[in-house]
């Protein structure tokens, strides 16, 4: 895990995960914890923590772990229409989509209406599905942004930006669209003035299209519908391509 993964632990995150590492690895002192913490990405992290209660995590407790690892406020999010049907019919909501008080209800209460309706205990890959399959936010798509250099802003928010990140992703609200670019400091580091032509063939084979304000480029659904994860996985993987191919070393 990197510095910036690890100034985001709240002492109470940091014990939980130390108690679940603790039970995996009886013999080891607090200083071996420390470093197998800090190899843990956030996916990894966010299961310790949540492998530590006793008992079901609440829509509180993942809201408070997703905004501390991941930097999400999942009460800034909106429930996907397929999601919301679901809930529906689990009895949670009426049909306008509100509490039978009125009141509309947040991402955390929605959360605990689906987990109150699984009949089981839902381990930290689980929640991820669920919350993916809630509000669309892919937690461990993000995870594996780590180390990766690209910079995401999603549902409204910038979900992974670092200083030398080298390439932006940026989905427009809805995720109806994403456009791809450049950052500042690629641009410094190799004097181009726009994304490098094996990228821009890459994403133009994807049906990314040029933007030319931005230098950018960009793809909406024809159907105004969502950008699929596994569209968005293909712009990802061509990006990462991209940089291991040639600037692994910025």
């Amino acid at each position: 895990m990197n510095q910036q993964n690890e100034a985001t632990l709240s002492d109470v995150i940091t014990e939980g995960i130390n108690k679940t590492l603790a039970r995996e690895l009886p013999n080891a002192g607090p200083d071996e914890l420390e470093q197998r913490r800090r190899q843990m990405n956030k996916a990894e992290l966010m299961d310790a923590y949540l492998q530590s209660f006793d008992r079901e995590p609440t829509g509180n407790v993942i809201h408070g772990v997703v905004q501390r690892l991941f930097g999400i406020d999942l009460d800034h999010v909106s429930l996907l229409p397929e999601a919301e049907h679901e809930i529906q019919a689990a009895g949670g909501l009426q049909q306008s989509g509100t509490h039978p008080d009125g009141s509309t209800p947040v991402p955390r209460e929605i959360i605990d209406i689906k987990l109150a309706t699984g009949g089981k205990r839902w381990s930290g890959p689980e929640i991820r599905r669920l919350l993916n399959s809630l509000f669309g936010v892919n937690l461990d798509a993000i995870s594996a942004l780590d180390q990766a250099k690209i910079s995401l802003f999603s549902k409204g928010q910038w979900v992974v930006r670092k200083d030398h990140d080298l390439f932006v992703v940026y989905t427009g609200e809805g995720d109806v669209d994403v456009s791809v670019y450049p950052t500042a400091y690629f641009l410094e580091q190799t004097g181009m003035d726009g994304l490098p032509e094996d990228l821009n063939q890459a994403l133009t084979d994807l049906g990314y299209r040029p933007d030319g304000e931005r230098k950018s480029l960009y793809y909406a659904d024809p159907d105004g519908r969502p950008v699929p994860d596994a569209f968005k996985g293909q712009t990802m993987g061509a990006i990462m391509a991209a940089i291991r191919n040639s600037y692994s070393h910025l």
